[in-house]
């Protein structure tokens, strides 16, 4: 049985107060939630409510006690209970799940421990919180040029900015947030179209355009190369459209669990030794940043990493590698403070066909996997990209 709570509508008590600060920034950007003018040693709720671009409802809470003060501070105070638990300044969202029932997340206050029907009833205080992938000033500009079709995110400013292309797996389409998000931190980011477009079934792609205000252009040496949840293992004498269809043949390999989620990992395995079904990683000249989920159901991406390794150091460029690997999260390691999916809905585009794909994962170690991961990104493009002293470029909302 929960104590009871007293009324505030009672008692010559002040209403509660909600701040969230900064109550509008960047989706990888820490805020604080502190609530104010509660009883000592009350019991709420904390709530938070986020439709999505789907229109589809997602919704985390965590239980709190205030202080002698009235006070509770998520950055400093334990959730004793919720979709999150423990101390957890961002656990609000990262551990936002569908629910049954816009670009703002709404936080509400209740009295007591609550755990469902937060719709029927009221709220002793709401907020609205605005996160965003696109900060104020940078540019978004439609590339559809020599069969090239991606989009180029610019900084504000007259730069000058280095350039990164943003590729995404075998989901295809184009995908921007994670390029916006890059521009936002400084880097004129062109997220790139690669598998869908009917004319790229080619055997190489077009040079991109150039990237304008003063960035460095895509066709500049390489300066570096990060690679989430990606492997090495892939015909490298095909085009990109010819190298899955190459992997359609292990279909065999793919696994489907007791939930009718399908286990694609087992698809590469076991690692070839045969060079021509790989990468040839031992000509990589940059610095080469490898992130890993150790519960990733999707592709092997930890027994990628463990040969590209022996690979490089047979090859004497070991030293430009770099390895993160983390327990526990999953093949879905996106910016930090967005939820986590173990499993989703997936289109096989050449099958036309839709399954339930299991990316792996639990939800407490991958939100730190991510929070972790983009630091070390941002870190690692900071100190191979960046040709000059401005290097925190990052635009305030």
């Amino acid at each position: 049985m929960l104590a009871p709570v007293r009324s505030m509508s009672t008692e010559s008590k002040m209403r509660p107060l909600l701040s969230v600060q900064p109550s509008r920034g960047l989706v990888d950007e820490k805020f604080q939630i502190i609530i104010k003018n509660l009883w000592p040693k009350q019991e709420v709720t904390l709530h938070a409510l986020h439709r999505s671009e789907d229109k589809d409802f997602w919704e985390a809470f965590g239980h709190y006690i205030s202080d002698e003060q009235g006070t509770v501070s998520v950055d400093r105070d334990e959730s004793l209970g919720g979709t999150y638990e423990g101390t957890e300044q961002m656990g609000l969202l990262w551990s936002l799940r569908p629910v049954e029932e816009d670009e703002r997340v709404h936080s509400d206050v209740y009295a007591g421990h609550l755990s469902q029907g937060f719709s029927q009833i009221s709220a002793l205080e709401t907020t609205v919180v605005e996160r965003w992938y696109m900060a104020p000033g940078v540019e978004r500009v439609d590339i559809r040029e020599r069969g090239v079709r991606g989009t180029l995110f610019l900084p504000p400013g007259d730069g000058p900015y280095p350039g990164v292309m943003d590729l995404w797996g075998g989901g295809g389409g184009l995908v921007e947030y994670r390029s916006a998000l890059l521009a936002s931190h400084g880097f004129a980011s062109l997220a790139l179209e690669y598998l869908a477009p009917e004319e790229l079934r080619t055997k190489s792609l077009p040079d991109p355009p150039k990237p304008s205000k003063g960035s460095e252009g895509a066709h500049s040496n390489l300066q570096c190369c990060v690679c989430i949840s990606g492997s090495h293992v892939v015909p490298v004498d095909k085009s990109i459209y010819e190298a899955f269809q190459e992997f359609r043949k292990n279909m065999d390999k793919v696994l489907v669990n007791e939930d009718n989620h399908v286990i694609q990992r087992g698809m590469i395995l076991p690692i070839p030794a045969d060079p021509s079904l790989k990468v040839d990683v031992g000509r990589i000249k940059c610095p080469f940043l490898l992130v890993n989920g150790g519960d990733d159901q999707n592709w092997a991406s930890v027994e990628s990493a463990e040969d590209i390794e022996l690979m490089m150091k047979k090859a004497g460029n070991r030293h430009l590698l770099t390895v993160l690997t983390y327990p526990g999260a999953g093949h879905l390691i996106e910016p930090p403070y967005t939820p986590h999916f173990r499993a989703t809905n997936f289109l096989l585009r050449d099958m036309k066909e839709k399954i339930v794909m299991l990316w792996g994962g639990h939800t407490k170690p991958h939100a730190v996997a991510q929070e972790d991961a983009w630091e070390k990104i941002l870190a690692f493009l900071n100190q191979h990209l960046y040709f000059s002293t401005n290097s925190s470029v990052k635009a305030k909302l």
